[in-house]
């Protein structure tokens, strides 16, 4: 054993967590703590995916992070013996135009990030409640930021700029783009895997209940799918992706919606479960032969395919083309589909090797190389981590 660091990842209704050691930055295990808020269930797992430590709480009883946080932190201090914890990283969505780079987080940083919650007021407080709640409990122990937007900092002025009056442009309303961690990741591994394919124009596909497409150029962002929020874009699990700023005024002006009622439908009722009228779930709606779910499936893979070819123009080309993240990873069906409908670029799909889910699913003859890469968010936070504390 040597000494760790705690990756956390906060949401409004779970607490992902894993542990990684240092300096080799191996993961030992994982857990969540998940039903916060409805029934409370904490539990870690090896490596082997066996649950090694395990409570419950009372169905219905409200408790903020400090109190999920302390089975975590003895866990921890039990299953380390005489090494240390050194440090606990955080992802925090959105560091808006100045969290360019993960850095240790204090009050005055904290401070800072909650003025940033009305551009991420879904995700940002339950960041925050972690980082305050840790404070709490380890006032000792350091503690890292690492920004989802900070990896799109590259792109122009141009990419980032909305057609707004430039006032806001100046208060914070721009395009940031998300994802940022995954992507990161995925560049640091194409450099260790295909560092010629890196070096040249790459679109990753993060497909997940959340999805977007990012541009790389030698590794950096040049744009991506997702801007203002992490609502625009590709048509995702439950979020609506791209759509008319005009239905926003006719449901609010003909239906009479507030903008919480209008917030909850894009971000919580849409997408695939929306037009499924099943699941948000790929896996379900793929094994379903509900027509709704046909539909479901078939709507994402052209949205996906839609967002790559809008960003192409970005790159003036397109040399990869890189699958991430569960449905990325895991849903052959869905790549080829996707793929089908680039086959104009000169994207010529090996069928088997998609099906068995190879490294590689693009033929030689391809003039785009597909590959398929795992992504590991909290891998890349733990690296961050070393990095900040020197």
């Amino acid at each position: 054993m040597a000494d760790a660091i705690l990756v956390l990842n906060a949401g409004s209704s779970s607490i992902k967590f894993a542990l990684f050691t240092v300096p080799s930055l191996t993961r030992i295990a994982y857990g969540s703590v998940e039903g916060i808020g409805v029934a409370p269930h904490f539990a870690v797992r090896d490596m082997a995916g066996a649950v090694v430590a395990e409570q419950r709480w009372p169905h219905g009883e409200a408790l903020d992070h400090e109190v999920f946080l302390r089975p975590v932190l003895d866990w921890v201090d039990s299953h380390l013996g005489d090494d240390r914890l050194i440090a606990a990283g955080h992802r925090i969505v959105h560091g808006g135009a100045h969290f360019t780079a993960p850095l240790r987080l204090d009050k005055a940083a904290l401070d800072a990030l909650e003025k940033l919650t009305p551009l991420a007021p879904l995700h940002e407080p339950h960041n925050i409640a972690a980082i305050e709640a840790l404070m709490a409990v380890r006032p000792a122990l350091p503690q890292i930021g690492c920004f989802d937007t900070a990896f799109h900092h590259t792109v122009a002025d141009l990419v980032q700029r909305l057609p707004l009056p430039r006032h806001f442009h100046d208060e914070g309303v721009r395009r940031y783009g998300f994802h940022g961690l995954s992507y990161e990741f995925i560049s640091h591994r194409l450099g260790e895997l295909a560092p010629a394919l890196r070096a040249g124009r790459v679109i990753a596909a993060h497909l997940g209940n959340g999805a977007s497409v990012c541009a790389m150029q030698n590794g950096k962002s040049v744009d991506s799918s997702m801007g203002f929020t992490a609502l625009e874009g590709v048509m995702m699990g439950t979020r609506t992706g791209t759509i008319d700023p005009g239905v926003v005024l006719y449901l609010m002006q003909t239906r009479g919606m507030s903008a919480d009622d209008v917030t909850n439908l894009f971000y919580k009722k849409s997408g695939l479960l929306g037009v499924s009228g099943i699941s948000a779930d790929m896996r379900d709606l793929l094994a379903s032969a509900a027509p709704h779910a046909a539909e479901g499936a078939d709507m994402f893979c052209a949205s996906v395919a839609r967002q790559v070819a809008g960003l192409i123009p970005a790159l003036g080309g397109l040399d990869g083309l890189v699958f991430t993240a569960g449905i990325g990873e895991h849903a052959p069906p869905v790549r080829a589909a996707i793929c089908a409908r680039l086959s104009w670029l000169g994207i010529e799909l090996d069928e088997a090797a998609n099906a068995a889910g190879a490294a590689i699913i693009s033929t030689p003859g391809s003039q785009v190389e597909i590959r398929v890469v795992p992504t590991d968010e909290e891998a890349m936070i733990a690296r961050h981590c070393v990095e900040v504390l020197g």
